[in-house]
């Protein structure tokens, strides 16, 4: 792995990639599998494959087989969670041959297919379907009522005693809460086109990050890692305010009460990963990677699966509508969203296309 022009090309690869020589030590790592690992490759020259997997792994085996078979061996949903890589983490992993005679192998390690991506984003898009039809429904038949209540409730008021008072404001409080909680809802009902344009992502994360700063995480520490080379992308740039504002303020409440708390947002340029588009053959690459990430308690397990479906909130007074709308204007834009999280390390990472010159910069906001 000497040669300058393949590391670089396997650099620009999204996913880990390990090789390893004829003892099975590792002398080479792409960025993401330094990452994935994290580990540098002063590290990773020191040690054995068998360093960084857990006991037994079936993916130590797969080494040999390849050299015996001299042909790419896989394993799917193998779990090469250690100490050092926080968490299960199931992965597929694909290893290939490289130089037989000198006996070095290519481990490549794949979280989670692009079929599961697309998977969840057809659920998160179902779901915030169903929330349109109930919001369309509420508005019609509970905000009229609600408005008759209220005014009635007003009436009362003016010619009740004191006792009788705090009543008839319960009423009008109650009344205006659940109004609200309707209004939140009709964002998802709305089917206006909207605005779009060649926008760059730093301008966003950095009116974010000010607003943030001077509010909410006024004494928390937000870093910023930024791709300066990145193209722009075709979006609307108040939705995107909308969409990273809710993230890093949902991160901020996360690390709220840490010992170090830290939020890192981040920009990056990840070619390879590519979807299908409904009723075309066309398929569209989503190279512009936007991460939120913080060292806080992390996300339940047992709410990842459903954390951007609507009503589904750890929060105690929470309504569950934020991480849906962040879904749905993501799924708008073309994307995909997705969140990896255990107590410490807790990121949403974000996949759009760049901006194209030939789009139209209208856009109606429909799946």
């Amino acid at each position: 792995m000497e040669n300058k022009i393949e590391q670089s090309v396997l650099n620009l690869l999204p996913h880990p990639v390990l090789v390893v020589n004829r003892d099975n030590y590792i002398i080479y790592a792409n960025y993401a599998g330094q990452d994935f690992f994290q580990a540098g490759m002063r590290w990773f020259k020191q040690h054995r494959l068998s360093d960084i997997l857990p006991f037994g792994s079936p993916v130590i085996e797969l080494v040999p087989q390849v050299r015996k078979r001299s042909a790419p061996v896989n394993e799917y949903r193998v779990d090469v969670g250690t100490p050092r890589v926080k968490g299960p983490r199931l992965v597929d992993v694909f290893a290939t041959p490289v130089d037989l005679r000198a006996g070095t192998v290519a481990l490549v390690f794949q979280e989670r297919t692009i079929a599961d991506k697309i998977d969840r984003q057809l659920t998160h898009r179902t779901a915030a379907r169903s929330v349109t039809g109930l919001a369309a429904m509420l508005a019609h038949e509970i905000k009229n009522p609600l408005s008759g209540i209220r005014g009635a409730a007003q009436l009362l008021d003016q010619s009740a005693n004191d006792e009788d008072k705090a009543l008839t404001r319960l009423i009008m409080d109650e009344a205006d809460r659940i109004v609200g909680l309707v209004d939140h809802m009709e964002v998802f009902s709305d089917e206006r086109p909207i605005q779009r344009e060649a926008t760059n992502i730093h301008l966003v994360f950095d009116r974010v990050i000010s607003l943030a700063e001077n509010g909410f995480a006024r004494k928390l520490k937000i870093s910023k890692k930024y791709d300066p080379s990145l193209p722009p992308i075709l979006a609307n740039k108040d939705q995107l305010i909308q969409v990273f504002l809710n993230l890093v303020k949902n991160a901020s409440e996360a690390v709220a009460g840490g010992s170090d708390p830290e939020i890192i947002v981040t920009s990056a340029y990840r070619p390879g990963v590519h979807i299908g588009v409904s009723g075309s053959r066309e398929r569209v690459a989503l190279p512009m990677e936007f991460c939120v990430m913080d060292n806080g308690k992390g996300v339940p397990e047992d709410i990842l699966p459903v954390l951007f479906d609507p009503f589904i909130t750890t929060k105690t007074n929470g309504k569950g509508l934020g991480l849906a709308l962040v879904a749905k204007i993501i799924g708008d834009h073309g994307g995909i969203i997705e969140c990896k999280s255990q107590p410490g390390n807790t990121c949403f990472r974000i996949l759009l296309p760049a901006y194209k010159e030939s789009k139209s910069k209208i856009v109606k906001m429909s799946e």
